[in-house]
């Protein structure tokens, strides 16, 4: 297929070729264009080719096009990405009725639909073998174009750093529109529904994020276009990973000489629902998805029966990251040891679900970091018995002490040998199918999770041997000879070596360590300089280079959270869209939560025998909080040696102080735990919960900005953690800025440095969030002299001292903390205290008392109670602490889901011999109908009534009857003077979804159908949930 440009409007082509129609292809363009003013909405239709005018249309490439990746929106533009360079890999099951070759993406094209700005029609000039990866110095679309004698680079295409991804060479898709790369072999010859190309695996499809739109597009056509589409083979599924096909020949049984041809393939699947480079991401999300997960399948085809064999890899699922400059020593944190359960279950539960039971092989040293992630995973995988249950188990291998004490082949025998190893060999089997039926003989009932630190170089060293031993059990059924094929375990051991290497580019950047053994057998003096040289490597990549990436990874899937999903023009479902955002209250409801936020500057000083009870619980008669949020600055005091590398001592012991504190109150009612802490030097952040609400917190991250010397020293700075409370964001950010009484500027700056610098995962800033609240040693003072403010404070004359406040003035000239609110201040100023004293500072100095510590705050939702300070003396500081009620949302997507089908099932419904484009453009709406029912409220829902009860709904198509109501719904009377309407706006449209819908009822009471299954939860919050 080519890919064609026009001016007026702009559109882009995909056409079948001469060559593509020869071999049976329809005729056939996939024709794009941006809608008007968008960005982000695109119109495509699927036409014949001889509709489609390209008489005025140029060639944008050379290349013949393989294929269309999806669309997405960059830099407020919109591109067509498209194949334009793959090359055969093979067929990985030659004795299937049908091939299932693979191709390997060696390079794509990005195509802008709104602007000329980025076309390169210089390419068609350009060499066609030309395939950037990701590394590569050279690449097209940064071109030096010479002119008197200088050089002048050209802007950076917006999408660079994703084509220099997906052209790196370990992307793949299928060659053939009849097979799901995507799934495995059993789980493919398991469906019994025909084959459909919206059918795959979406935790390997990478493309998911920007090809979704196209796939719905494909929904919406006929039968008979949808079967054309899927035949030009315009939209194409992606995976990452590896696929390696070898054929090889063996011995045939005596009565016949001619050898017998067998296939030996490699597909690795990495997943791509926790994408990240290797110092990036680590552990699990909240869902369950983990970093650098792979299923790996072999299978091993002969013209009689199929072999397959899965194994998967995978981070362990922990919440734990390692932060700052690694070298060689990694330095590990689990950043939520008391709050990793639900997702750690959610993890184990989805593969139970997938693959039957699962034995985990961890392969961690005796270190002291992989020690602490070994203990967790085991405790972990005993508590997970409780939810999950037996089907589930793990086996600890010390793969660093086996090699020191025998070499790597005393890994080889040990492995094998390990009575765990052995049993599940045994229990889990492999799949093996009739290569002429393609029916399953045997079904392979579990699997072996095996992880290391990076799941790279001593996961693919075991996952190898496991292989092997699987591939000997199935070979000693079938022809026992072979097991002693030398070119069979070479071909075996090859394939290994280069999937270990594939996996670990994607990951660390570098090829595998240990692979010279895994190729040969043997360790050599070559493979350990070359081991030596990628450990380096390994270590300047993952440091210096990798966060480029991971924005483009997570740009590539969808993870940023400023983009936008490219749609594609479809009034139904858009109006549906928009009607469900304001329908918003129909399928969620509210609760208030209670949230108690304190700061205190501790002068350095640590834990003391004084009670924190006057701090964290200052009001007997109000009920336990749901959630602290504690700031601390100089938590440790800010000398040379700690700003360089603070010691986390302190904080641990204050962590320690608190979570005693809240265990041994009176009158205890709430369990606590430490959801995460984070600390900048002596700023330092910490969250306790609830214990019960763990499993409704969800995307709990950490973030840190420095401020001091103009951001390069951390005696300054911010400390941010963000959370998820079911649909409802929070943000709390504590942060130390500028001292110093007159450094009003510096103090202004650093809050604008922290707002715009402090960024969390996948884009999120602080004002991502519906409700963020600062708790901080803001360090303004009190613009008045000495003894007046203290004579002021004195007499308690707040509003004078407030009328000279630097903040308050600040905050009135939008010079900083705007749209911020703050609760009266009616305490005396927190700063400078003597110590164990209710004297102001009485030292040399003499320091002005102020306002220093204070709690900000902004959200709709977010409802302040209390605001005080405590009257603890162990610092010269007093803490300050806020009493917050909040709003909660929690969104019932079975609710939402059923919503959205009913209003697609009104509109869509057409009467028998009605087309629905001729009905769409005679509809004509209006908000006035008698028989819809009224908005939902709190006492009463459209979805539960006594007809429904339950809220189960079953529309029922149905004739006109005995009422005379006709069978559309939303036809007029003759009588109504929108009868004679032509056609309706897309404003009426839009106007008329936002009235409750009641479906059809049926004629007469019969017995109900069962409400159908709720859906799975989205993975990330939906668009419109994003401004409640």
């Amino acid at each position: 297929m080519y890919l064609f440009l026009s001016e007026s409007p702009r559109t882009l082509y995909l056409v079948t070729s001469s060559q593509d129609e020869r071999r049976g292809c329809p005729s056939r363009a996939l024709v794009f264009r941006a809608a008007s003013d968008s960005f982000s909405q695109a119109v495509v239709e699927f036409l014949p080719k001889q509709e489609v005018d390209l008489t005025n249309a140029i060639k944008l490439t050379s290349r013949i096009v393989k294929g269309c990746l999806g669309l997405i929106s960059i830099a407020n533009e919109m591109f067509l990405a498209v194949i334009t360079s793959a090359t055969e890999v093979g067929n990985t099951r030659p004795s299937s009725a049908t091939p299932e070759s693979v191709s390997q993406i060696h390079d794509v094209g990005f195509y802008c639909l709104t602007s000329s700005s980025w076309d390169d029609l210089s390419s068609l000039t350009a060499d066609p073998l030309a395939s950037p990866g990701y590394n590569d110095q050279a690449d097209v679309y940064m071109r030096e174009h010479t002119g008197s004698g200088t050089a002048t680079p050209a802007p950076e295409h917006p999408c660079a750093p994703l084509r220099k991804i997906i052209s790196a060479g370990t992307f793949y898709y299928a060659v053939e529109p009849q097979w799901d790369i995507s799934s495995r072999l059993q789980r493919r010859l398991a469906r019994k529904e025909p084959w459909d190309a919206a059918t795959f695996d979406d935790r390997f499809v990478w493309n998911e994020y920007i090809v979704r739109s196209l796939l719905d597009f494909r929904d919406r056509l006929d039968p008979q276009e949808r079967v054309e589409l899927d035949q030009c083979q315009f939209v194409v599924l992606a995976t990452q990973g590896y696929v390696g096909v070898s054929t090889l020949a063996l011995p045939a049984p005596p009565t016949n000489g001619t050898p017998i041809i067998a296939t030996i393939s490699l597909i690795s699947r990495l997943g791509w629902k926790r994408a990240g480079t290797r110092f990036n991401t680590r552990g699990v999300d909240d869902d369950g998805n983990c970093a650098n997960f792979v299923e790996t399948e072999t299978i091993f085809s002969t013209d009689q029966h199929c072999y397959s064999y899965v194994q998967v890899r995978g981070s362990v699922p922990l919440f734990w990251e390692q932060q700052g400059l690694q070298t060689f020593g990694q330095r590990i944190q689990i950043t939520r040891p008391q709050a990793s359960q639900p997702a750690f279950d959610r993890h184990f539960a989805a593969l139970v679900e997938e693959y039957g039971a699962v034995h985990a092989i961890n392969l961690l040293g005796t270190k002291e970091n992989e020690a602490a992630l070994t203990w967790a995973y085991t405790r972990h995988i005993s508590i997970a018995r409780n939810s999950v249950g037996d089907t589930i188990g793990i086996t600890n291998f010390d793969f660093h002490a086996a090699v020191k004490f025998g070499g790597h082949e005393s890994v080889f025998r040990e492995v094998r040998h390990l009575e765990s190893v052995v049993d599940n060999i045994d229990r889990f089997g492999f799949a093996m199918a009739d290569a002429n039926s393609s029916e399953i003989i045997t079904e392979q009932k579990g699997i072996f999770r095996t992880n290391c630190l990076d799941c790279l170089d001593r996961t693919n060293f075991v996952q190898d041997i496991l292989s092997r031993t699987a591939l000997e059990q199935f070979l000693m059924h079938i022809r026992r000879e072979w097991i002693h094929s030398t070119s069979l375990w070479s071909t075996h051991a090859e394939l290994w070596a280069e999937n270990g290497d594939a996996l670990s580019r994607i990951y660390a950047g570098t090829g595998a360590l240990n692979t010279s053994f895994t190729r040969s057998g043997k360790r050599t003096l070559a493979g350990v300089l070359s081991d030596a040289t990628k450990s380096v490597s390994r270590a300047y990549i993952n440091n210096f280079q990798d966060k480029g990436k991971q924005v483009a990874i997570d740009m590539f899937v969808g993870n940023l959270s400023t983009q936008r999903q490219v749609t594609i023009f479809d009034p139904i479902h858009d109006s549906v869209r928009a009607a469900l955002a304001n329908r918003l209250h129909e399928y969620s409801t509210t609760k208030q939560c209670s949230i108690f936020v304190g700061t205190w500057n501790l002068n350095g000083k640590p834990p003391t025998s004084e009670s924190l009870l006057p701090w964290l619980f200052p009001r007997p008669n109000i009920p336990d909080p749901d959630i602290f949020a504690l700031g601390f600055q100089e938590i440790v005091p800010l000398t040379a040696q700690q700003i360089v590398q603070a010691d986390p001592e302190k904080r641990r012991m204050w962590e320690a102080k608190i979570v005693d504190t809240l265990e041994r109150r009176p009158n205890k009612k709430s369990e606590y735990i430490l959801l995460r802490s984070h600390q900048l030097v002596g700023t330092a952040l910490l969250v306790l919960v609830k214990k019960e609400l763990t499993a409704v917190i969800r995307n709990v991250e950490a973030a840190s900005h420095k401020t001091g010397l103009r951001g390069m020293s951390g005696n300054k700075g911010a400390v941010g953690i963000r959370l998820e409370y079911h649909d409802t964001t929070f943000c709390f950010i504590t942060a130390h800025l500028a001292a110093g009484h007159s450094n009003i500027v510096e103090r202004n700056a650093d809050y604008r440095t922290i707002v715009t610098g402090l960024h969390f995962l996948k884009g999120k800033t602080i004002d991502s969030h519906q409700n963020v609240i600062w708790l901080a040693d803001t360090n303004y003072r009190i613009d008045l002299d000495n003894e007046r403010v203290r004579t002021l404070a004195q007499i308690d004359d707040f509003d004078a001292l407030l009328a000279a406040d630097q903040l308050r003035r600040a905050m009135d000239d939008h010079e900083a903390f705007h749209g911020y609110q703050e609760g009266p201040l009616l305490f005396r100023p927190t700063y400078k205290y003597d110590l164990h004293s209710d004297t102001y500072d009485s030292g040399e100095k003499m320091r002005i008392p102020a306002w220093t510590d204070r709690i900000l705050f902004k959200g709709n939702n977010l409802d302040l109670t209390v605001y005080s300070r405590a009257e603890l003396k162990s610092s010269d500081h007093r803490p300050v602490f806020a009493l917050f009620r909040a709003e909660v949302r929690i969104v019932d997507h079975a609710k939402r889901a059923a919503l959205q089908k009913l209003l697609l099932e009104n509109v869509t419904t057409t009467a028998p011999g009605e087309k629905l484009d001729e009905k769409l453009a005679s509809l004509a709406f209006t908000s006035h109908e008698q028989d819809l029912p009224p908005p939902s409220t709190d006492e009463h829902a459209w979805w539960d009534d006594q007809d429904h009860p339950n809220g189960i709904v079953i529309p029922v198509a149905r004739g006109n009857g005995a009422n005379g109501r006709s069978t559309n719904p939303f036809d007029s009377s003759s009588e109504s003077s929108l009868s004679s309407s032509p056609s309706s706006s897309e404003e009426e449209l839009y106007n008329a979804l936002q009235a409750p819908i009641t479906p059809n009822q049926p004629p007469a009471p019969t017995h109900r159908r069962p409400a159908p299954p709720p859906p799975t939860r989205a993975n990330k919050p939906t668009t419109e949930m994003a401004d409640t």
